[in-house]
């Protein structure tokens, strides 16, 4: 078989390559060694695909090389995606400022990609394991579990390792090694903690219950909710911190964001002296929180016993509530990949490999990482498309 482009991977990136390939007249085979195309894609936003943000910037993304991300970002935009979807009356709801969601299903958004692919030619290839990628000449060979197959072009995009369950390995990171490029530290990010003895038992006693706060470490700040579970703490807050946290630090939570606890209690007990301190908190927080950590100080009373120490020390347990994760959830659970292949020897234009322009990289297999709320699919589709209109 010979293929003007083969495209490793069916997800997002993969997709949208392929479908922007074929419409400009390129012969183009998408193979994956899934059962399903769009696993990802499916499972995401709680089976409704959080698939794009409005407010998509550079500045959104982690990677070694920042400016890697900026031209296919430009070029390809929200409202351009926004715009394919709704063309095939796909019906899209803004579940927060930017974030935009299949009103139903993510069914739904994978069957525009997958029609798209068929008007535009494109061949599907599934449970298509490649055992082999080389050099021919001006083109690539592959040698798959269905045979050999020639291409004038590769295009990578198989993804990260996050959700091995979903069918992620570290098949791109060992192309990229096998020709010759650096792949960066990777881990996992927008990823639940995991909290030990103690603490893991006061987060799975509040398990299930959520509150919004500030959290803050490694100079990344986040106002979101957080969310007790019985392993430790997770929610949008803990999700968008993780990308910053690396083994061994600590994270500052403010409970009460937006607030100067300590001016707030001198008020309260200057106002409401008989007020206990229980209610003052019951008021603020969720109940059972509130309740939980009087119980964790064992510290109660009316508010006109309190003395401005004792008032300064529940202060900084409410602003800046210090606590050392033991871990993560790792890559089981994990949204993305933080890290991969390094942008130093490929094109942000094209995405092809300096030097073997037949080879191209997109998507989470390189090292470009959103933060949550939409911003990974973007630069699924802006990769995409970028690299499927210069292949």
């Amino acid at each position: 078989m010979n293929y003007d482009v083969v495209i490793i991977g069916a997800g997002a990136a993969g997709l949208m390559c392929g479908l922007t390939a074929g419409y400009a007249g390129r012969s183009v085979l998408v193979i994956d060694h899934a059962n399903k195309a769009g696993k990802k894609i499916l499972m995401s936003g709680g089976g409704r695909c959080n698939f794009t943000n409005l407010a998509t910037t550079p500045a959104n993304f982690f990677s070694a090389n920042p400016h890697f991300c900026i031209s296919a970002l430009k070029r390809y935009r929200p409202e351009h995606f926004v715009e394919l979807v709704e063309r095939h009356g796909l019906e899209h709801v803004e579940k927060a400022p930017g974030q935009l969601f299949c009103a139903d299903s993510a069914k739904d958004l994978l069957n525009v990609l997958l029609t798209e692919c068929e008007w535009a030619g494109v061949a599907l290839s599934l449970k298509t394991r490649v055992e082999r990628l080389e050099v021919q000449g001006q083109g690539m060979r592959l040698v798959t579990s269905r045979g050999r197959i020639d291409a004038g072009a590769v295009v990578i995009a198989s993804g990260g390792l996050s959700i091995p369950t979903m069918g992620a390995t570290g098949f791109g990171y060992d192309i990229a090694r096998q020709f010759g490029l650096a792949v960066g530290e990777t881990r996992a990010a927008l990823v639940p903690f995991t909290l030990s003895s103690q603490w893991k038992d006061r987060a799975e006693a509040l398990s299930g219950l959520s509150s919004d706060v500030a959290v803050r470490c490694r100079g990344g700040a986040y106002r979101e909710p957080m969310l007790f579970t019985h392993r430790g703490l997770s929610g949008p807050a803990m999700l968008q911190i993780s990308s910053y946290w690396q083994p061994g630090d600590e994270l500052e939570i403010d409970l009460l964001p937006g607030h100067d606890a300590f001016d707030a209690l001198i008020q309260a007990r200057r106002e409401t002296p008989k007020r206990q301190l229980s209610t003052w908190l019951g008021e603020r927080l969720p109940k059972r929180l509130a309740q939980a950590l009087v119980e964790w100080h064992g510290d109660d009373g009316l508010l006109a016993e309190r003395s401005n120490a004792s008032l300064e020390g529940w202060a900084t347990q409410l602003n800046r509530w210090r606590i050392k994760p033991s871990g993560t959830e790792g890559w089981r659970t994990a949204e993305v990949t933080m890290g991969g292949v390094d942008t130093s020897a490929i094109s942000s234009k094209t995405f092809e490999v300096q030097g073997l322009p037949q080879l191209r990289f997109i998507g989470e297999v390189l090292d470009v990482t959103g933060e949550l709320g939409g911003y990974n699919f973007q630069w699924a589709w802006a990769s995409g498309v970028a690299c499927g209109l210069s292949v």
